[in-house]
């Protein structure tokens, strides 16, 4: 499985919306599968389906 880089761009309740940097596509994820304290602005690593803050 590849692994992709993501960047926060917002939070709006319990959704935030993942923007991959090379290609600019974005993703809405629940709050609930990112980790404890991700923010608006963090970059995250995707890798065997799980996300964490770089």
């Amino acid at each position: 499985m590849e692994s992709v880089i993501y960047i926060i761009d917002d939070i709006a309740g319990d959704y935030a919306t993942l923007r991959r940097p090379d290609t600019g596509d974005t993703i809405l994820v629940a709050m609930a599968l990112l980790p404890f304290g991700a923010d608006i602005g963090d970059t995250l690593l995707y890798e065997n389906m799980c996300y964490t803050v770089q």
